[in-house]
């Protein structure tokens, strides 16, 4: 059997090739281009992409390093706000009391604006409760201490359920412990399950990964951007290295270490650097303070070089990146498929065809930003509409304007991104030569580049024309030079 018929039946797949299939250049050419997409980016720009991204990655290793914080630093609990320690308790016994026995009187509630009766209302005349607490950890486990609970509290308890209970040394020994919270623990661990469940059965290894990769964040998010932030390293610096390294975690652990997932990377980060520029800019010119809250007001308190503006920076920076993720790898993702579903189709067309996908995905993208932090602060919008307040008043007001330029430098950043990361992908795709291919892909066989092809292998691969005078002579003769010839004509 001649050794390009070899080459020809061992490029088929196992598939039987005929003694004329093996000699006619259109059935082996035809089946080259059907067999896989041959690699869409060539070996010149693979290095290209890794020319800009090794340097990068270099860099935020180097970043980790010099700011990694080893831990958090000490620091003995105030006993103010969430600045206490906590441990854990068990309801015990829970009995009804007459709420004077225990001077627990309800508080009086004002009439409502439309003149009904106030909520709460018919609980009046009710007992209450008291409850037995019983600490279970810590250097004072065994110890119990009682609470009251008035029938018009939300939270109510039952014998035998489990609690968190806050510490305060300095107070009276019958005051050191109070009911803070219920445990939760089974609740939130089954719905993780269940979450976990479902990521992997639809996604399967895709699901794994995902998974591997959530779990990889919040090791770089509790074990190096919030310690290192709270050894009073820059916000700023920080959120942008752990955001970087989050992302190259993510990314190449979900989607793999490919070209296309390296342009999502890239117009990931051009993204991110507008946002940082853009909240930098308007968070100045806001003269926004950061300090909005008790929480924050508590941790600048305890910690008073913490640089509170650069804080709100770094929440911007590292709220925008999840969904900037998704936009990037969506618009790659879909460039790479149009380029496959028509190869002949030029950087100006792809293009145009995934900003058409890429308009869609705006619109619900930013739609979900708005109404995501709408929903985190809906009681606060509901005390501004009781007191009456203007439109202008309220959203110039600085609890709520830091919550506008929160989410309007985050959806500028995600607006970018589609036009950016889809025309890097569409000139990525399409910056390689008609032909290219990885190297021992199928275009080698059907070419007859393979080992034995003979002197003229290799000749045209990776064009459309062949080279050399002598293959434009028509020779109707088999053999291997003869499949050159007869794909000239």
């Amino acid at each position: 059997m001649p050794r390009s018929e070899q080459g020809a039946r061992s490029s088929c797949n196992d598939r039987a090739v005929s003694p004329h299939e093996s000699h006619h250049p259109s059935a082996g050419h035809s089946h080259a281009h059907g067999h896989g997409p041959a690699a869409p980016v060539s070996r010149h720009l693979r290095k290209v992409i890794a020319a800009v991204l090794i340097p990068f990655a270099a860099a935020v290793a180097v970043g980790l390093v010099v700011l990694w914080p080893g831990g958090a630093p000490p620091h003995k609990p105030s006993g103010v706000g969430f600045d206490q320690p906590t441990e854990q308790a068990r309801v015990v016994k829970v009995a009804e009391v007459n709420c004077a026995d225990v001077h627990a009187q309800q508080q009086p509630q004002p009439p409502s604006p439309t003149g009904q009766a106030p909520a709460g209302g018919g609980t009046k005349g009710k007992p209450c409760q008291q409850a037995t607490i019983k600490v279970t950890t810590g250097e004072n486990a065994g110890r119990t201490f009682q609470t009251v609970v008035t029938p018009d509290a939300l939270r109510h308890y039952t014998t035998g359920q489990e609690v968190v209970v806050a510490y305060s040394p300095k107070a009276p020994k019958d005051l050191q412990y109070a009911v803070s919270d219920v445990d939760r623990t089974l609740p939130m661990w089954v719905l993780a399950a269940l979450f976990a469940f479902a990521v992997v059965i639809v996604g399967r290894l895709r699901g794994v990964l995902a998974l591997v990769a959530l779990a990889a964040s919040f090791v770089v998010l509790t074990l190096f951007i919030l310690p290192a932030i709270l050894q009073g390293s820059n916000p700023l610096v920080v959120a942008v290295v752990g955001g970087s390294a989050i992302m190259l975690i993510a990314l190449y652990l979900c989607h793999g270490l490919t070209a296309r997932t390296s342009v999502a990377v890239l117009g990931t980060l051009a993204s991110l650097l507008l946002i940082g520029l853009l909240g930098s800019v308007f968070i100045n010119w806001a003269l926004l303070t950061g300090n909005t809250d008790d929480t924050t007001g508590l941790v600048h308190g305890l910690y008073p070089d913490i640089e509170i503006r650069g804080l709100l920076l770094a929440g911007i920076i590292i709220g925008s990146l999840g969904v900037l993720d998704d936009v990037t790898v969506t618009q790659t993702a879909a460039v790479w498929e149009l380029k496959e579903a028509d190869p002949s189709a030029g950087w100006r067309k792809l293009y145009g065809a995934a900003m058409r996908i890429g308009r869609d995905h705006i619109a619900s993208v930013v739609n979900t930003l708005v109404l995501a932090y709408a929903g985190a602060a809906l009681p606060l919008l509901l005390l501004f509409s009781i007191a009456q307040s203007s439109v202008g008043t309220v959203a110039t007001s600085e609890v709520v304007a830091e919550e506008v330029v929160r989410t309007l430098v985050g959806s500028i950043g995600l607006v970018a991104a589609v036009p950016l990361t889809t025309l890097l992908a569409a000139l990525v795709v399409s910056a390689d030569r008609k032909g290219t291919g990885a190297p021992g892909s199928d275009s080698r066989a059907a070419t007859g580049a393979g080992p034995g092809a003979g002197p003229m292998a290799g000749v045209g691969v990776g064009t459309d024309m062949p080279t050399g005078a002598a293959e434009s002579r028509p020779d109707r003769r088999g053999g291997r030079g003869g499949r050159g010839r007869r794909r000239k004509r």
